[in-house]
């Protein structure tokens, strides 16, 4: 029979299983994802996007717009991908403008295929749009016009607002409108 040798390390270990570094593998994982992060993101806890700016178009008056009923226009061309949703909510959101911070205005084209969500379907309460008549995408009107569930990638292309005084003026849009390959060109 042969002999058996101790269960012994030769060497000592520390308590931690470190590596020859002398730290955790698990460690240096965190810490070099932590970086890259830091380094890859700029502005962390900014939210950053591309806004098309777009010659102000009065839209509006505040004080005539009644919570929960949309108002239509187009903007920022007289085509047909352009017909816009203004909704006075009830409840603050993400864009909005006014004391309460609830007026937006949306793109009334689904981003999926192009369905025309109508006006009638802009909820101020609970701040949704949708369904969509195609696919049945549901959009919050309440974060940017993100979508809620349905087929739809991408949210509703939110219509940036300011006020001048009562008027409530277009001044740019966040995301592309259905149709189109460059929210900077204008369709013919």
């Amino acid at each position: 029979m042969s002999e058996q040798l101790p269960l012994t390390d030769a060497e000592p270990r520390c308590e931690q299983h470190c590596g020859s570094l002398g730290f955790v593998r698990r460690d240096f994982l965190f810490a070099a994802g932590a970086a890259l992060v830091a380094l890859t993101i700029p502005g962390v806890g900014l939210a950053q996007a591309r806004v098309a700016q777009y010659p102000r178009k009065r839209i509006g008056l505040l004080s005539k717009l009644k919570k929960g009923e949309p108002v239509e226009f187009r903007y920022p061309w007289d085509h047909d991908n352009c017909n816009t949703v203004l909704l006075k909510l009830g409840q603050e959101a993400a864009g909005g403008i006014g004391p309460d911070k609830d007026v937006v205005a949306f793109n009334g084209l689904c981003p999926h295929m192009g369905w025309e969500i109508p006006a009638k379907k802009f909820y101020g309460d609970p701040g949704i749009a949708g369904p969509c008549p195609g696919h049945w995408t549901t959009f919050d009107l309440t974060r940017y016009g993100m979508v809620i569930s349905g087929h739809a990638t991408q949210g509703l292309p939110q219509v940036v607002l300011e006020l001048d005084g009562d008027d409530i003026v277009a001044v740019g849009i966040l995301g592309l409108i259905f149709g189109f390959h460059d929210s900077q060109v204008e369709p013919k």
